[in-house]
């Protein structure tokens, strides 16, 4: 069966009573060029385990069943465990797991179904749970590459530069860890149902190491701080975020690292969150004295 052959797919999910949930963010591939270009710009090969989360009917689980050496897809929706079962008859790479993403124990998961690969994600995400998805992947440290097709909207800020409007927090973090790349774009279309919205397709790729050498808890407070009221100055920002430093001694940390007392925490790149990072902790130590 051609699993976005949209005819095909109807008459499948109506054989077993299946219902779209928009809940669950249910939006189904029907254009057979977009999961295998997913799969290809993925650059999984035979060495590696794929974690697939949400493969519904299995479109691009069989793309990459042909090119990684095993797939575990998690499907949070038992509705879909005799569909995949149906869909993906006779692929013995693959291991259908009834999960939650968010509850799934991810190490158990590489250890049991994955072991002796090397790990990376391939997933059309539900828009609804994306960045919270994407925090466990990170978090988890495990994955060489993540492969996702998101909301552009997502991915235009994950992937955006210092000055620019999508520049924020989230970025900074997937940043942090992980070089993100913007591959390609698809449109409603390609979707049954069709969403509102175009999707866009981002490779992440991680680091050697973090991309910078700093405390990464007051790394990521600083960031937040200043991105929580980022019309204003980067100092009256901080003030908010560290009431236990007064305005005079962030104003310093800011100026010791060679910015104005007027910038604005969305010009800063990681390198300068790092250095005031690392400003404001000597300050708040001195000020614990």
């Amino acid at each position: 069966m051609e699993l976005t052959d949209l005819q095909a797919v109807t008459a499948l999910l109506e054989r077993h009573g299946f219902r779209f949930s928009k809940a669950k963010g249910q939006n189904f591939l029907v254009a057979a060029w977009v999961p295998e270009r997913i799969a290809q710009e993925s650059g999984v090969d035979k060495h590696t385990g794929v974690l697939e989360i949400g493969p519904g009917v299995g479109c691009l689980t069989a793309e990459l069943a042909k090119r990684a050496g095993k797939v575990a897809a998690l499907e949070v929706d038992a509705r879909l465990m005799p569909v995949l079962g149906e869909t993906l008859a006779g692929v013995d790479n693959v291991d259908i797991i009834n999960a939650d993403i968010m509850k799934a124990d991810i190490p158990d998961i590489l250890e049991n179904n994955l072991k002796g690969l090397t790990p990376a994600v391939c997933a059309n995400l539900p828009y609804n749970i994306t960045s919270p998805v994407l925090t466990k992947l990170i978090e988890c440290g495990r994955f060489e590459t993540v492969t996702v097709m998101i909301q552009r909207e997502v991915a235009r800020r994950i992937c955006a530069g210092p000055g620019t409007p999508d520049y924020g927090a989230f970025g900074i973090f997937v940043d942090f860890y992980y070089m993100p790349e913007l591959l390609f774009d698809v449109p409603p279309s390609c979707f049954e149902p069709r969403p509102k919205v175009t999707s866009s397709v981002i490779k992440l790729t991680r680091r050697g190491e973090p991309a910078a050498r700093t405390d990464e808890r007051l790394f990521f407070k600083t960031v937040r701080a200043a991105f929580n009221q980022r019309r204003k100055t980067l100092a009256n920002a901080l003030s908010s975020g560290f009431p236990q430093l007064d305005k005079t001694e962030i104003a310093g940390c800011i100026r010791r690292c060679g910015l104005s007392e007027t910038v604005r925490g969305e010009e800063l790149g990681i390198p300068e969150f790092a250095a005031l990072t690392d400003e404001l902790g000597r300050a708040l130590n001195d000020s614990s004295r």
